[in-house]
């Protein structure tokens, strides 16, 4: 695995602990979610700016991500 590889990994392994803690869920239901409105890709797509941001400003990214993805679905 390349270093950008694996420091990508960390980084979305970080974001769903710090997701699942913030929300109550346990890493299964954190992954569902993540899955469901594509956040790993999002999360690796946009490694390079948000990996340098706080754990808040990263998680309140993901909430309006989740939420701009879900308006999208009841369309």
């Amino acid at each position: 695995m390349s270093r950008e590889n694996q420091d990508k990994a960390y980084f979305i392994s970080f974001c769903v602990e710090q997701y699942k803690n913030e929300k109550g869920l346990t890493g299964a239901e954190a992954m569902q979610v993540f899955n469901r409105y594509g956040v790993l890709e999002y999360l690796q797509e946009f490694f390079d700016v948000l990996h340098s941001q706080s754990s808040q400003w990263i998680l309140a990214d993901i909430d309006e991500y989740i939420n701009i993805r879900k308006k999208e679905e009841e369309s």
